[in-house]
């Protein structure tokens, strides 16, 4: 009996972040307009997250274009660890808002840290401190979220328990995730091979099924992503992915149809570079997380 109510506390937790995180997503939506822009430039290599790549040049597909794609994750395993930019743009009612990110991400450890930057106006504030986002397999961890956690405090999610999985929840699309999300790729198709940032990548376009990649996802990741499959209303995802000669994703934007409050067109693109980056990721102590009541 403990042991259920337990699991009761943590999932409506979990629900009540998951509610905050959402609220966020429609305020920035109401408040911000047009006035917070809608590209998703970001900076760094290849023009940032949002940017395209360039200059298309051979149309001849490199083998099976799924197996490529589905191996994707693999490969990034292999490389071992990366640094990585994130936009989540998110559009309801001609309106469109974009959240950024910045961080690294270990893939074998399965463990990554951003620093995700809200819109400056969602909160009538001219600026917002960066939430602070430790990624770990099966749990979220943030800081400076607000929502009535004081500052010094971090909030934990299990990953698990979200109906999203943490694809949206928190403002970025865990890296890994991303990944392993494509593990599910169908209907996949060769576009070419394009530029980004001066290195030469294919460009593969299909669609992905939430469960099918749940079925083959890493341990880490496995859990997440059976909750995702059941929490969008759509398991099939629309994607644009970008491999090296080296079979690693270097961006990816997939494409969310997410219900809350309305529904919620999210693009989330994340991009790879300077693979092989040390990542280090400190989890704060128990004493540290918050275990009050979130706000709504």
């Amino acid at each position: 009996m403990v042991v259920h109510q337990h699991r009761r506390r943590r999932r409506r937790a979990g629900e009540a972040v998951l509610a905050v995180c959402a609220a966020v997503a429609v305020a920035a939506l109401s408040a911000c307009g047009a006035a917070s822009g809608t590209g998703t430039d970001g900076g760094g290599p290849g023009g940032g997250p949002g940017g395209s790549a360039k200059g298309a040049r051979d149309d001849r597909p490199p083998g099976d274009p799924a197996a490529a794609v589905r191996g994707a994750a693999d490969a990034l395993t292999a490389a071992g660890s990366a640094q990585t930019r994130t936009a989540m743009e998110m559009a309801t009612g001609g309106t469109r808002v974009t959240i950024r990110g910045e961080g690294g991400v270990d893939f074998r450890k399965r463990m990554g840290q951003l620093l995700v930057m809200l819109p400056a106006d969602v909160k009538g504030q001219p600026e917002h401190r960066p939430i602070t986002e430790l990624l770990v397999p099966g749990a979220l961890y943030m800081k400076n979220r607000g929502a009535g956690v004081p500052d010094d405090k971090w909030v934990r999610l299990d990953t698990t328990t979200l109906s999203d999985g943490n694809l949206v929840t928190g403002g970025a699309t865990d890296p890994v995730a991303a990944a392993e999300l494509l593990r599910g790729a169908q209907e996949v198709t060769y576009v070419g091979e394009t530029d980004l940032a001066g290195t030469k990548v294919r460009h593969y376009r299909g669609t992905t099924d939430i469960a099918r990649a749940a079925q083959s996802a890493s341990p880490g990741v496995k859990g997440a992503l059976e909750a995702a499959a059941k929490g969008f209303s759509k398991g099939s995802v629309p994607f644009d992915a970008y491999l090296d000669e080296e079979g690693r994703l270097r961006k990816v934007r997939h494409r969310f149809t997410y219900v809350k409050n309305g529904v919620i067109d999210v693009s989330s693109t994340t991009l790879l570079y300077g693979f092989g980056t040390p990542v280090t990721v400190v989890l704060p102590p128990s004493g540290d997380i918050y275990a009050g009541k979130i706000a709504e």
